[in-house]
């Protein structure tokens, strides 16, 4: 098929959560919902018995009285997470979300602006962080015993008010927390209107056709909202992933058709690749197989599969799309892994916008841009260049925090704070962030962004940040290990990336470190905790 635009995707409208679990449980009451690991080997999960687990977990909640309160999940990713969530929001508590990986004072830290009234802790970080966020916090191991409670509650004719409870659409559902790259944290606010239109709207643009390895934190807007809950109303099978230690083993295992992942997983398998052909001395050669079959590809002859059979078995054999977000990818890897016969979506948006506001279409797709934009939400450029979003999908603002919503939102548009624009056909394109911006003494405005993509794109690069260092621009390096304090190496490639570009934007300094950049949990680097000030 031609790249051009075509018809949306049809989808399952639903106006909250429940209705989404209930309405999949109807239509579909026998098909594999969830797929993850366990001691005995795998357990499979219908979607009735996804909407049954959810059912008897609330309705054990209720009978503790844990109702119109704040409920923090914290924990690995997991089926128990994903089933207190959902009984959290069905009975109008609010789900507030905090990361498993952060330090306890942060992770109480977070439960107070979030004002946790109870939590539910995976085993693992109960003993550290459980008694930290809530002074009534309950071990998720018990899990079992919690759903035999419920299930006896239900059966014994006292769970009505649970199994009866009508969402009110427009009330606080869940309290995400911003990954927090430039600042603190903040508390989303999301309703379930905001995120079953995200849902409903963002499927229009992709559809799977096959199971999903969910790699991605659910504490994470991304994680949950697109890789869990878009992925339930598709009606596809969702394959838990606990551990990114075991990623390549559940690939193996569950052969998935499409993944969500964030830049970071893109280039660490990008460099697996490359590093596993560099091994066999075959670099040059396979860059020649790859323009011969680029060219055939655009002949009409595909012969990708059979060719790049040995790079699709790391990823299960079946991968046909990777939707990819939460921070800029080089637009070489799309291209590259398009030679592979991999596809790779770019999406964009914020955790404020529930989160994607653009992803690119399987078969209307623009290399370099984040995507086109998701149907019925509006954006524009301010004056200063900056992208705003306005639409049903946006946040109600942050919790108890009036100065940092009104600074966000004017008039019902959120400033992102990226820089960008939006063509003719609404797909749109960053240019950097707005406070990363290096401001010169000559007065000129250089993107670090730009300079930082073309450094990441030597293979000797793990990670990199470009900043201003007393009227300097400074490149700072984390190299792949065999390039470990090799100065000459990196002198040469800032002189090469200095080729052609102005003074004003040539790199002055490289600096070289051993250990990797602070990151948050989308996996991005955190440039404040990074830079010196």
């Amino acid at each position: 098929m031609k790249n051009k635009n075509y018809e949306y995707y049809k989808t399952t409208e639903i106006s909250n959560l429940k209705e989404m679990i209930t309405i999949k449980a109807q239509e579909m009451p026998d098909k594999t919902a969830f797929v993850y690991p366990c001691e005995t080997g795998e357990m499979k999960k219908t979607y009735l018995d996804f909407l049954n687990d959810v059912n008897a977990f609330g309705a054990w909640m209720y009978s503790k009285k844990i109702k119109d309160k704040h409920v923090a999940i914290i924990g690995e990713n997991s089926y128990e997470w994903l089933v207190a969530f959902l009984a959290s929001v069905c009975g109008g508590n609010v789900a507030v979300a905090i990361d498993k990986a952060l330090p306890e004072d942060e992770a109480a830290s977070l439960a107070k602006i979030g004002e946790v009234d109870v939590a539910f802790v995976s085993n693992t970080y109960f003993e550290k962080t459980g008694k930290k966020v809530s002074k009534k916090s309950f071990n998720l191991k018990d899990f079992d015993d919690i759903l035999f409670e419920g299930r006896k509650i239900i059966s014994e004719g006292k769970a009505d008010e649970f199994l009866n409870y009508e969402i009110d659409n427009e009330k606080t559902a869940a309290i995400l927390f911003t990954s927090g790259t430039s600042g603190i944290s903040k508390g989303v606010e999301l309703t379930n209107h905001n995120i079953a239109y995200e849902i409903v709207h963002t499927s229009m643009l992709f559809e799977p056709h096959g199971g999903v390895l969910a790699v991605l934190p659910f504490h994470h807007a991304l994680g949950l909202v697109v890789g869990i809950f878009m992925v339930v109303n598709y009606g596809q099978p969702v394959y838990i992933n606990k551990s990114l230690k075991f990623v390549k083993k559940n690939m193996e295992d569950f052969g998935p058709q499409t993944m969500f992942l964030v830049p970071m997983f893109v280039e660490f398998f990008h460099r697996q690749i490359w590093g596993e052909i560099a091994k066999k001395g075959a670099t040059k050669a396979f860059k020649g197989l790859m323009k011969s079959t680029d060219l055939m590809l655009k002949a009409g002859v595909d012969v990708r599969k059979k060719t790049y059979g040995s790079i699709q078995k790391v990823f299960g054999g079946n991968l046909e799309y990777i939707i990819c977000g939460g921070a800029a990818l080089d637009p070489m890897y799309v291209k590259e892994f398009r030679s592979w016969g991999i596809e790779i979506l770019n999406g964009y948006g914020a955790t404020e916008c529930s989160p994607c506001t653009a992803v690119n279409r399987p078969f209307f797709k623009k290399d370099g841009s984040v995507g086109h934009l998701v149907p019925g939400i509006e954006v524009k450029t301010t004056d200063e260049g900056e992208l705003a979003f306005r639409g049903e999908l946006v946040m109600k603002g942050y919790y108890k925090n009036q100065e940092a919503t009104d600074d966000a939102l004017k008039d019902g548009w959120y400033h992102t704070g990226d820089l960008g624009y939006v063509d003719e056909d609404d797909f749109i394109f960053l240019t950097g962030r707005k406070k990363n911006l290096i401001i010169l003494s000559n007065g000129e405005n250089i993107s670090p962004e730009e300079l930082e993509q073309n450094i990441a794109r030597d293979e000797a690069v793990q990670e990199v940040l470009v900043y201003d260092e007393g009227g300097k621009i400074v490149a700072e390096i984390f190299p792949v290990e065999e390039h470990f304090g090799d100065a000459t190496y990196f002198e040469k490639l800032k002189n090469k990336v200095n080729k052609g570009r102005p003074l004003y934007k040539q790199i002055t300094r490289v600096k070289l470190r051993e250990t990797e950049f602070i990151k948050n949990a989308s996996m991005k680097i955190v440039r404040y905790k990074n830079v010196p000030q």
